[in-house]
């Protein structure tokens, strides 16, 4: 079945009848509280579309990948330059692939690798949810064939399939992650990409393919898609897609008195000046809820990354923990396959700053973070969300370098993470900051059972004067 918005060029979007402007119902004050979690639930979806549109649309894209059912493999970890999503990651070289299930079922493969690596693919859908993994943690590092089908196929996997993963949407973003040891095992990454394939389910039979999906006219993003009242019609736009489900009912019914949800219109040009401000004053609510929730509870680490991540279920249509998770970290793994823990404030419980202090961060003897594949420490530029440009071209510090880093005379292994150089006897444990406000994430692959039952205790950032 085709959906409706699947068609939907912008300049469709932009001819609307008088009729469909009456889906907007509310009174302005209604439409401000509604457009508040209408915003928080959206918000997800779109900035998912943003990297959608530049990894497997617009081919000139600096961000594109491959087009949609095939594999994009990056060659090189992430640098600064790279900007198609906020907090990458740097230690695990990328392979993606956009999966259109709308015609038939899609089979993924998945190459047999050394016992001693990680490899991850992760299933995430059009609302950043992570629905399922491959790999070392889930299926192992034998590889195989694995078939993803999406919510309308009635089949039954075919003899060679080791697993069948089911999409409650259409499209299916999977992101995979090679863990590379270091610079010289680049070449060794770059092969095991090549063994990512994905091919179509009557291919792998060697049947006819059934017919084709109609072509998607995809509107094309705009600078404030994500921050202003234009996110509802990008958010109905990808309805289309993943339809909501049926615990979403009264929700949408709710959101459908501002033209938000599946079969709605919404053109943010035809509404008044009163409906437009409405809209955004419940915008900028939903961004205030959110910065008082990251000071209070994740800046403080009474939640952690576990919580923003994960099915459906895991999340229970906690949606602002959802926006929370696309805000500070999209497409971060779920708990049992990564921790992510965020350094945004220092011991003194004061948000962190490489222009205006030098900070240190020491593991005990015996206490580095605990994990069954590797951990690994980045740091990141607060304004931009991305990697931080540097002199020795360092934007992480992880397991597999322990043996470059210097300890310390009780065992203990102590990090610099500042602007300038700690000197050139300290600088093999530099992790370069920005010279202004920074983060750095913590990331723990496959955290043990320790890690779990709370027996592990983070250390902190000390500050220093400069």
């Amino acid at each position: 079945m085709t959906p409706l918005r699947c068609l939907l060029a912008p300049a469709a979007a932009l001819l609307l009848s008088p009729l469909a402007q009456a889906d907007f119902s509310a009174s302005p004050s209604e439409a401000e509280a509604i457009a508040k979690d209408a915003y928080l639930y959206g918000f997800p979806v779109v900035e998912m579309y943003k990297t959608l549109y530049a990894q497997a649309v617009t081919k000139d894209s600096p961000d594109y990948k491959a087009p949609f059912n095939q594999v994009g493999n990056s060659a090189q970890v992430f640098t600064p330059k790279d900007t198609a999503f906020v907090t990458p990651n740097s230690d695990t070289p990328y392979s993606f692939v956009w999966l259109d299930l709308r015609s038939e079922p899609q089979v993924l493969t998945m190459p047999a690798i050394d016992k001693n690596r990680y490899y991850s693919a992760q299933l995430i859908d059009l609302y950043t949810q992570n629905f399922d993994y491959l790999g070392t943690r889930t299926t192992g590092n034998k590889g195989g064939h694995f078939l993803v089908a999406g919510p309308n196929w009635k089949g039954k996997a075919p003899a060679g399939i080791a697993k069948t993963v089911r999409s409650e949407g259409d499209i299916v973003y999977v992101l995979i992650r090679t863990q590379l040891f270091d610079e010289q095992d680049l070449a060794s990454v770059k092969k095991i990409q090549q063994g990512y394939a994905v091919q179509p389910l009557s291919t792998y039979l060697k049947k006819p393919a059934p017919a084709a999906a109609p072509a998607i006219s995809w509107p094309q993003p705009q600078a404030d898609m994500s921050d202003s009242p234009a996110l509802f019609r990008y958010l109905n736009f990808m309805l289309g897609f993943a339809k909501p489900v049926a615990s979403e009912k009264a929700l949408f019914e709710r959101f459908s008195k501002i033209g938000v949800g599946p079969g709605q219109t919404f053109d943010e040009h035809r509404l008044s000046a009163d409906q437009t401000a409405a809209l955004q004053r419940g915008i900028e609510a939903g961004k205030a809820e959110f910065a008082q929730f990251k000071k209070t509870k994740i800046d403080t680490h009474q939640v952690e990354s576990g919580d923003f991540f994960g099915t459906r279920e895991h999340l229970k249509n906690n949606y602002l923990y959802r926006y929370v998770g696309a805000n500070v970290g999209i497409f971060g793994n779920s708990s049992a396959e990564a921790a992510y823990i965020g350094y945004f404030t220092d011991a003194e419980g004061k948000p962190v700053n490489a222009a205006q202090k030098n900070y240190t961060l020491h593991f005990k003897k015996g206490e580095l973070p605990p994990a069954e594949a590797f951990w690994s420490l980045t740091m990141y530029d607060a304004k931009t969300k991305l990697l931080v440009d540097n002199p020795i071209n360092r934007y992480l510090i992880n397991s597999r370098m322990l043996n470059q880093l210097q300890t310390d005379s009780d065992g203990g292994l102590t990090l610099y993470v500042q602007h300038n150089s700690p000197g050139k006897d300290k600088e093999s444990n530099w992790l370069p900051a920005p010279d202004g406000p920074f983060y750095g994430v913590l990331r723990i692959y496959m955290p043990t059972a320790k890690f779990a039952k709370g027996q592990w205790k983070l250390p902190m950032l000390i500050p220093a004067a400069k």
